[in-house]
C-alpha cells in the first residue's frame, strides 16, 4: 500500500528536472529516514570499454574531493556488489576488507554508518543509492521499521535519475519484433542463412533487417549491433 510519505516523495521526484533538484529532493527523503547523507550513482550500459558513471551526493565537500582524488570508485566494494546484486548491503569492516584505506578514510571524514542497494532499469543502466550518517549503527529494529521505505526510495530515485541524468536512455530506437528475432538468433551464433531457414525468409531479408538494426543503433557491424541491443535490453 502506498503511504503518504511515498506519495509525497514520488511527486517531488517526478517534478525534478536537473541534478540539483533531484539531489535536494532525495537528500530530504534520506533525512526523513534518519540519514544525514545521500549518494546516488548510475553507470551507463555502453560503451563496454569505458562505461560512464554519473554521481550526485550531499557528502562533505572534502570527502567528495578525496573520493575522486583517490579513485575510490574503482575499489569501492559497495560499487562492486551493486554491479552483481540488487540485495541491500550495510557498511562493515568485513565488507571493506579489500579496501581498508577507503574504510578508514571514510570513517575519518565522519561517514561511520551506511546502507546501499542497487537497481537496474529496463535499458540496462545500473544505479546504486547509499544512505549514510555519522551516528548510531543501523539496528535490526530500524531495518524492520524503515527497510521497505529505504528499498522503495532506491527504485524511485533510480527511475527519476535515469530520466534526469541520462535522458539519452529515454530516447532509444525501437526495434521491430522481426528485427529482435534476427538479433536474438544472431546472438545465439546463427548465420544469416541459418536464421533465414529458421524464420522462413531469405538470407537477403535477414541481412536487410540486420542492416536496419545497425543503422538504428549506430553500430559498425552485426556483432557490435547485437551486443549493443543486448546491453540496452532491447532483445
Amino acid at each position: 500500500m502506498t503511504t503518504d510519505w511515498q506519495q509525497s516523495i514520488a511527486q517531488a521526484l517526478s517534478s525534478t528536472s536537473d541534478a540539483d533538484s533531484l539531489l535536494a529532493t532525495a537528500s530530504g527523503a534520506a533525512r526523513s529516514l534518519g540519514y544525514d547523507f545521500f549518494a546516488y550513482g548510475i553507470r551507463m550500459p555502453l560503451p563496454l570499454s569505458r562505461p560512464q558513471t554519473l554521481m550526485i551526493n550531499n557528502y562533505p565537500q572534502q570527502w567528495q574531493q578525496r573520493y575522486a582524488e583517490q579513485s575510490y570508485l574503482a575499489v569501492d566494494p559497495t560499487v562492486a556488489h551493486a554491479m552483481r546484486s540488487t540485495v541491500p548491503v550495510q557498511w562493515s569492516e568485513n565488507l571493506f576488507a579489500s579496501a581498508r584505506h577507503l574504510w578508514e578514510d571514510a570513517q575519518g571524514h565522519g561517514l561511520h554508518v551506511g546502507w546501499a542497494q542497487a537497481a537496474v532499469n529496463g535499458n540496462g543502466a545500473v544505479g546504486m543509492l547509499t544512505l549514510a550518517r555519522s551516528g548510531d549503527e543501523i539496528s535490526g529494529d530500524e531495518l524492520q521499521a524503515k527497510g521497505l521505505r529505504m528499498q522503495w526510495l532506491v527504485h524511485a530515485v533510480h527511475e527519476n535519475a535515469a530520466r534526469v541524468l541520462a535522458p539519452q536512455l529515454q530516447q532509444l530506437p525501437q526495434l521491430t519484433e522481426r528485427e529482435c528475432d534476427v538479433l536474438r538468433w544472431t546472438a545465439d551464433g546463427k548465420t544469416s542463412r541459418e536464421i533465414g531457414d529458421i524464420l522462413g525468409v531469405s538470407e537477403r531479408t535477414v541481412n536487410f533487417h540486420i542492416n536496419n538494426c545497425m543503422d538504428k543503433l549506430g553500430a559498425v557491424n552485426k556483432t557490435a549491433c547485437t551486443i549493443k541491443a543486448a546491453m540496452l535490453r532491447l532483445i
